[in-house]
């Protein structure tokens, strides 16, 4: 079977407002991140399917001839379920030995979606190359991009949706009954790699913009505006289920005081939504979304899921008039920045280099941008573009 070679992207998510408070029945709002992971497909006809990560430096290659008879044990469904036993079979079969997790998994996630996207017919040989601008395991997102791209780049070479590129566009979308169903396979990637998702981080990747995640229901937002960021990665390591755990344990210990926090953040989402969907957003908006954000990081900090680094990122940017809270689980990880539309370049970059200089990373970039989508080479970035045709 021969494919159709083809370039794609997705996004990374941050949450804007209500982590922790979602774990709690309260809204959350997670927006993309316009740092993306791309994916390029390459038919080749050399019998081979190989996967290329280098942000990972993991490579593999498979003869066609092993994986064939898998293919007749996969079931082309509608991707509604994860077949468990199939990726068991599977994780025994590939019987990675090198330690790299995140590339075993990884792999194994590209071995499913591509035999079971393929299932019961000629299984192709090709090459995928992944290349991604965010950084893994800061809570951003990556392992879901790579889902979602996996997903779209697989099933458009498998023909179950169509390709979405015409001769003379730069980048297309799916239609959204194409969108369900790249979102349905990246689901199932993310639940491989994660075990128990949300399905957000897949659903921001997907459709892109803006999400209202609340009591596990998740709805795209709509005409919500594209907003400049620093993103600061303090590159401390933190656990998600310990920071989970104790904003639970606080809570079971002082009631009385910890819920009124999570209405107020509550609030703030709901408050933040209805600044960002109507247009246009003035000076005064910006002020409220400035607001909004002081407020969420105190209540953050209440919760226990502050860290001296972050409280470093938000004082380096307050001096410079900036205002910046944590994303996503907090104690270390990384914390945005919102910068207005006037906000001038050169104190971008001195707020920057003061942020390195901390011994940060720290990317200017914005959020709100599109989910997946297809690419003419012309449209990726040439240092990319470089990366991805070198395999």
């Amino acid at each position: 079977m021969q494919v159709k070679d083809c370039l794609v992207s997705a996004p990374g998510k941050t949450i804007l407002h209500g982590e922790h408070a979602v774990v709690h029945g309260k809204v959350a709002l997670a927006v993309s991140l316009n740092l993306r992971t791309y994916l390029k497909l390459k038919a080749s006809s050399n019998d081979k399917v190989c996967i290329n990560l280098p942000n990972i430096d993991t490579f593999h290659c498979w003869d066609l001839s092993d994986l064939n008879p898998w293919n007749k044990l996969c079931t082309k469904d509608e991707a509604q379920r994860l077949d468990a036993e199939l990726v068991r079979r599977l994780r025994d079969f590939v019987g990675f030995t090198n330690g790299n997790l995140n590339g075993n998994t990884a792999c194994l996630t590209f071995l499913y979606i591509y035999l079971s996207v393929f299932a019961s017919g000629e299984l192709p040989a090709l090459t995928i190359t992944v290349w991604s601008e965010l950084p893994t395991g800061a809570g951003l997102g990556s392992s879901a991009a790579y889902s979602v791209c996996l997903a779209a780049a697989l099933l458009s070479a498998a023909g179950t949706i169509p390709t979405s590129l015409r001769e003379w566009d730069q980048t297309a979308r799916w239609c959204q009954e194409d969108l369900e169903h790249i979102n349905s396979w990246a689901f199932q990637g993310e639940t491989i790699i994660h075990g128990n998702p949300s399905g957000v981080d897949n659903a921001v990747g997907t459709w892109g913009g803006m999400l209202r995640f609340l009591a596990g229901k998740i709805i795209p937002l709509s005409r919500v505006p594209l907003l400049r960021i620093l993103l600061t990665n303090t590159k401390v390591p933190r656990s998600t289920k310990a920071l989970v755990a104790r904003v639970k344990d606080k809570i079971n210990k002082f009631p009385s005081i910890m819920n009124p926090v999570l209405d107020s953040v509550d609030a703030i989402s709901y408050t933040c939504e209805k600044v960002l969907t109507c247009e246009p957003i003035t000076g005064e908006d910006y002020s409220i979304l400035e607001e909004l954000i002081d407020i969420n990081q105190h209540h953050l900090n209440v919760m226990g899921v502050g860290h001296p680094a972050l409280d470093t990122v938000c004082r380096v940017t307050l001096a410079k008039g900036l205002h910046s809270k944590l994303t996503g689980a907090g104690g270390g990880g990384c914390g945005i920045t919102l910068l207005r539309p006037e906000t001038d370049s050169s104190v971008v970059q001195n707020t920057m280099q003061d942020l390195k200089d901390c011994g940060f990373d720290c990317w200017e970039t914005n959020i709100g941008g599109p989910g997946v989508q297809q690419h003419s080479p012309s449209s990726v970035k040439e240092e990319i573009l470089e990366i991805l045709e070198q395999y």
